[in-house]
């Protein structure tokens, strides 16, 4: 059973209370939807080993579009997660690179990133056993 402290009193206001991981301005969740879509983990670990152009990230990263890639570089530059850099010349070369925010988050990622690799048979296991049980109902 959960401590009694992760509970809140009905009479106190909600704009009072912590966001709980449900909560649509949670940062868990907030984080989560960022790195959770297709292409913004691949970009970052990508990044993570140095400043890219884009034609390099677009051959880095196997089936992206470059309308996605331009989106997902917005998305992870309005995070503060990477940085944009034009130089003026014709045509102009834009680099992208992790800013400190960026950086921070890599040992975590990778962290995630390793466990994902360590734990996929198991993941697969256990949707074959759910898929026999669902499958014998």
């Amino acid at each position: 059973m959960p401590p009694d402290d992760l509970f809140t009193d009905a009479a106190e206001p909600l704009d009072e209370a912590p966001p709980s991981p449900g909560h649509r301005s949670c940062p868990v969740r907030d984080v989560l939807n960022r790195l959770g879509d297709k292409w913004s983990t691949l970009i970052l670990v990508t990044l993570s080993q140095g400043p890219q152009r884009f034609n390099a990230l677009a051959r880095a990263v196997p089936d992206i579009s470059r309308r996605m890639l331009t989106e997902t570089l917005r998305h992870l530059e309005r995070d503060g997660l990477i940085w944009r850099e034009v130089t003026p010349s014709t045509p102009p070369s834009v680099r992208y690179g992790l800013t400190p925010l960026g950086t921070s988050l890599m040992p975590s990622l990778t962290e995630l990133i390793d466990w994902a690799e360590r734990q996929q048979p198991e993941v697969v296991a256990a949707r074959v056993r759910f898929d026999r049980r669902m499958a014998n109902r």
